[in-house]
């Protein structure tokens, strides 16, 4: 069977400013409390993110443990371990897509990543900028971030965010509800998130580290979960000693 890591070893992969939001992904060095699931709650709200819109975990890769997740699936978002293997093969497949080209939607959102361990915030933008025909962002800080940002290209979007005080800060209180010490934002962090998305009939990977999107092919609305997670296995394949791998879906009520 193909499990992913339980999400309970996982608080150290979390940039500071996204810790609680992922309350599913924490560790048992994590100074945990009752409040982390209204913390994730006030985050959301606070982004003006409706109540339907949850993040939910993915046990597994196997078809009768991704038949539990609730749909519909709006992305997949992975967390995974750096290494220097995974480096040299994110070089070379991005030289070998500028070399052979690849199809992108004008549609998509896609930003670069200049705040530091700010991986996972970015993988939700990620996933909630892409799926705005489905899910209503109401008036607050993430609507007004992806108003101004809608026109930008990705250099200026992940600019536009490390001025974006009002995300930013909201991440911050959050980061820090309930630890015995704030994490210090320039500590270096050996995880990753990414964000795994469908957007017009294709399969986006999208990573803020990334010069680009990579498509990875054929997708549907209704058949992301079970695309992406073959995108998931391709990454615990390059790295089949390391059980570090944790897969979260956001999902909606129907």
């Amino acid at each position: 069977m193909n499990k992913v890591c339980p999400t309970v070893v996982i608080w150290l992969a979390l940039s500071f400013i996204v810790a609680h939001v992922l309350h599913y992904i924490h560790n048992a060095n994590c100074h945990c409390n009752p409040s982390h699931q209204a913390s994730e709650a006030y985050f959301m709200q606070s982004l003006g993110v409706p109540d339907t819109v949850q993040i939910v975990d993915v046990y597994g890769i196997d078809p009768d443990l991704l038949a539990v997740v609730p749909r519909p699936v709006l992305a997949l978002i992975m967390l995974f371990p750096c290494s220097d293997k995974h480096s040299e093969y994110k070089t070379e497949q991005e030289k070998e897509i500028v070399k052979k080209g690849q199809t992108v939607s004008e549609n998509l959102f896609f930003l670069k990543q200049y705040v530091h361990n700010a991986c996972g915030t970015i993988a939700l933008i990620h996933s909630l900028a892409n799926n705005q025909e489905r899910v209503t962002i109401k008036d607050g800080y993430l609507k007004e971030f992806l108003d101004q940002a809608k026109d930008l290209n990705p250099e200026d979007r992940g600019h536009l965010l490390q001025k974006s005080e009002g995300i930013i800060n909201t991440h911050k209180d959050i980061a820090v509800e309930g630890q015995t010490e704030a994490p210090d934002p320039t500590d270096p962090v050996p995880y990753h998130f990414i964000a795994l998305v469908e957007k017009e009939g294709s399969l986006y990977e999208l990573d803020g580290r990334m010069s680009f999107p990579v498509n990875h092919g054929p997708s549907s609305p209704d058949t992301i979960l079970e695309d992406a997670v073959k995108v998931a296995k391709t990454y615990m394949d390059r790295d089949p000693n390391n059980l570090h791998f944790t897969l979260v879906a956001l999902t909606m009520d129907s």
